[in-house]
């Protein structure tokens, strides 16, 4: 294995050692979980060895850190600053926090038992985007977890370009800047909470899609809403012309929204609005619903869509009371593009171009920490990590794919230095 595909591969089983698992409770502690702090500070440690400056661990357990530009005699100040953002979580699918990750050699393309004891069998039958790396090193789980690549493989990626261009002084660069932050997992919780003072930089880029060439700039508007519907209590014996039901009317609420237009029947840059729950007892019914889309202009219509059929229902049931609170999530990265930003696109492309690695241009139903970051006037677009199948036991990480993640981003950073 090339040296720095062996520096990546240690760095990422070192990393994925770190149990980090966030869990969602809605942004009420941010980090949800003890894992990210002890991440959070290996992190520090390292990038304190390697000549980061400024770095600091917010009481978020957000870490932010410089550094420096290395530039040749007389181009002090003409450089872009750049940012790396990468999220230090891995997600909670109700599999074990615990990752331990194996090493498939010269992958022979059969069928992969992860976990013999629990008879857990990766079949090409089932997953046969595994025949594409035959004769690769691969990285896979043991069955038990996710693996993590997402986004430790993009920690891993981030880290060792930042070991490369401190031991190399021929490797010049404008000032680069990082923020790990946690609990992206559960609702981009740690680059809400960025102190942006901290990163200031002209673009940044996430590292967080999977397979090789993908390229993300397109995400969805984001929000959640909650429809409180508060009825009357009445003992059964009494109720007629008293009891207003709630349960009954967060039905006819959820009735009054298109059944095509949910997550499961829509597709590409078609938004929706998603029921996600309802709560309810005799007194009080609670809703939550998500709503998504591409076009901003049609996202803020599925908003108005909500308020209207709330206030209906309200109109329709006047001894109840209907709340309805909508709150913005994250942002559509292209809505940030503008002429004079649109280059940190371009490096995309053009790393990609003399990499020789073929674009997958994707429109993102999600987002990433970019989503929430281009909102805050950075814009923050995001390439692949390398690894495939994300979110599940049968994630696994092709070692040649990481190594090319790591040589975009060595060349975006080259690139950005010489001004193309």
């Amino acid at each position: 294995m090339h040296d720095t595909g062996r520096e990546l591969v240690e760095r990422f089983f070192r990393y994925v050692s770190i149990p980090s698992q966030s869990h969602d409770n809605g942004g009420t502690q941010v980090p949800s979980t003890e894992g990210q702090w002890n991440m959070a500070r290996r992190l520090k440690t390292e990038c304190e060895a390697l000549g980061l400056v400024d770095l600091e661990i917010s009481d978020k357990c957000i870490l932010t850190g410089k550094l420096p530009a290395h530039l040749p005699d007389g181009m002090e100040n003409t450089v872009p600053s750049v940012g790396f953002c990468t999220h230090m979580d891995t997600v909670d699918v109700c599999l074990s926090p615990e990752i331990h990750p194996q090493m498939i050699h010269q992958y022979d393309g059969g069928d992969i038992v992860l976990n013999a004891e629990q008879h857990i069998i990766m079949k090409t039958a089932e997953h046969p985007e595994l025949l594409s790396f035959v004769g690769q090193d691969i990285i896979v789980t043991d069955g038990t977890s996710v693996l993590g690549s997402d986004n430790k493989a993009a920690i891993a990626n981030v880290m060792t370009a930042l070991a490369a261009l401190t031991s190399d002084d021929s490797a010049y660069h404008g000032d680069i800047y990082v923020a790990f932050v946690p609990d992206e997992e559960c609702g981009l919780f740690g680059s809400k909470n960025m102190d942006f003072s901290k990163f200031p930089v002209d673009f940044a880029y996430t590292i967080d899609s999977c397979d090789v060439g993908e390229v993300v700039y397109e995400t969805f508007n984001a929000g959640s809403a909650e429809v409180i519907i508060h009825g009357v209590s009445a003992h059964p014996m009494s109720a007629k012309g008293v009891l207003v039901n709630p349960t009954l009317l967060a039905v006819d609420f959820v009735n009054m929204f298109d059944r095509q237009e949910t997550p499961e029947c829509t597709e590409g840059k078609e938004g929706y609005i998603w029921c996600q729950s309802i709560q309810s007892n005799q007194s009080t019914a609670a809703v939550h619903l998500n709503i998504r889309d591409h076009n901003k202009e049609k996202y803020e219509e599925k908003k108005q869509r909500i308020r209207d059929n709330a206030a209906a229902l309200q109109a329709a049931h006047p001894r109840a009371k209907v709340e309805c609170r909508i709150t913005d999530t994250y942002g559509n990265i292209a809505d940030a593009v503008t002429a004079d930003n649109r280059k940190a696109i371009d490096y995309i492309y053009e790393a990609m171009k003399q990499l020789s690695i073929e674009p997958k241009t994707i429109a993102m139903r999600g987002g990433t920490d970019g989503s929430f970051i281009s909102t805050k006037g950075i814009l923050t677009p995001n390439y692949f990590t390398g690894g495939m199948n994300f979110h599940s036991r049968f994630e696994f990480l092709p070692v040649p794919s990481l190594l090319k993640s790591y040589e975009m981003t060595m060349t975006i950073i080259r690139l950005i230095y010489e001004g193309k």
